[in-house]
């Protein structure tokens, strides 16, 4: 018997995965580049990636997943490379054009 793939999870990585690893590795390349006094662990790489590599806090992921008085939909993610949604800020959306009709 024969075993069957789903298309998309063979043993390869996509290629969304593999610039993904790749803008974390020059993330962290960048930060040990930096003198060890002026490392932060966040910031951005490429130009406009975010990147966070901080231990995780309750309040900082509060703030990027739910703060529906936030500017912007999307921000940093809480640890790793890349957005994140802010949920609270879509969440605000909907019942703010629910409550218009």
């Amino acid at each position: 018997m024969g075993s069957k793939q789903v298309k998309g999870k063979g043993k390869r990585p996509g290629l969304l995965r593999l610039v993904t690893i790749g803008l974390a590795v020059a993330a962290v390349v960048k930060e040990l580049r930096t003198p060890p006094d002026e490392r932060t662990w966040h910031g951005t790489i490429a130009g406009f990636v975010p990147y966070e590599f901080r231990v995780p806090t309750l309040a900082r992921a509060k703030e990027r997943w739910w703060n529906p008085e936030g500017a912007h939909y999307l921000g940093p993610q809480v640890f790793g490379v890349g957005w994140t949604v802010n949920v609270g800020k879509v969440v605000a959306l909907v019942k703010g054009r629910m409550a218009d009709d």
